[in-house]
Formats: structure tokens, sequence, C-alpha cells
């Protein structure tokens, strides 16, 4: 084990502070190299993903020139930013005016629920008998390796 004297902890301690402090400073509204890159990627029709991952590979050396896809997104959607305009938003693939989570239609009352679902005490006559096949039963069979559907006539 190193031994850390006092002075030490001390400098450690009060860096640690310094990089947590929030609000953090955007790199696009930092850097307007950056900005005028990442806006050139997102014309030519460029995922955000797709611009963190050439950052990154074409600047490995260069901490300045990489930005997470996230923070790309959140300086498009969250204008207080200011780095890049709103009109690069039409050059996003999702066209939508305000980023969700993906969790976000999970919260909804009728997630998860069959929207007009008919009870099956309520099914006509004419499926009870079984005479014609699109009243047939869908049966599966799940192994291991593999997955099987077809479908058979109901046994009573």
């Amino acid at each position: 084990m190193v031994a850390v004297n006092a002075t030490e902890r001390l400098q450690a301690d009060q860096a640690t502070w310094t990089r947590a402090r929030r609000p953090k400073s955007c790199k696009l509204a930092e850097s307007s190299c950056l900005a005028h890159i990442v806006a050139n990627k997102l014309r030519s029709l460029w995922s955000p993903e797709q611009i963190a991952g050439w950052l990154k590979r074409t600047y490995p050396d260069n901490a300045s020139h990489q930005v997470s896809h996230e923070t790309i997104y959140r300086t498009l959607y969250i204008q207080t930013r200011g780095a890049l305009k709103k009109e690069l938003l039409a050059y996003l693939r999702r066209t939508r005016s305000m980023r969700r989570s993906r969790h976000h239609t999970q919260k909804t009352g009728n997630h998860g629920r069959i929207v007009d679902a008919v009870s099956i005490s309520e099914r006509p006559a004419t499926a009870d008998d079984r005479a014609v096949p699109g009243h047939w039963e869908g049966a599966a069979a799940r192994t291991a390796r593999l997955r099987r559907s077809s479908n058979v006539s109901r046994a009573t």
C-alpha cells in the first residue's frame, strides 16, 4: 500500500469535489469547432451515436473533441444550452419535438392492455362447432433450441 500524506489526500479530495460540481458547462457550448463538426455531421444525416463514435475514433487522444451521443441529444432538445440550433432537429431520423425516455410509454394507464378486448364468453356459436378452419387454435411448441407454432383443430 502506498503511503499518502495529508496534503495529497486533501488535494485529491478537492479535485474530486471540483469534478463533481454541477451544473457542468456543455462541451458543445464551450467549443465552437466541435459544435460545427457535429452540426455538419447532422446535416449529412448522421445519427448522434454515429457522430460520437466517429469523434472517438478520429480524435482518440483529444478528449476535448469527443462528446457522447447523449450530450448531442440534450443539446438539441434542451435549447437553454444553445450550442446547436433547433433547425438541426429536422436532420434526426426521429422527428419528435420532445425526447422521451424508453420507459415513458410504460408509465401510461393503458400499457399492456388490449384495446377493445372481447371476452371469450362472447365468442359466436359458429366458433364452438369448429367447422371453419379459421376457428382453429394456435398451438406453440418451444424447445431449448427451436420455436415452432402450428394451427391445430381443437379437441373436445
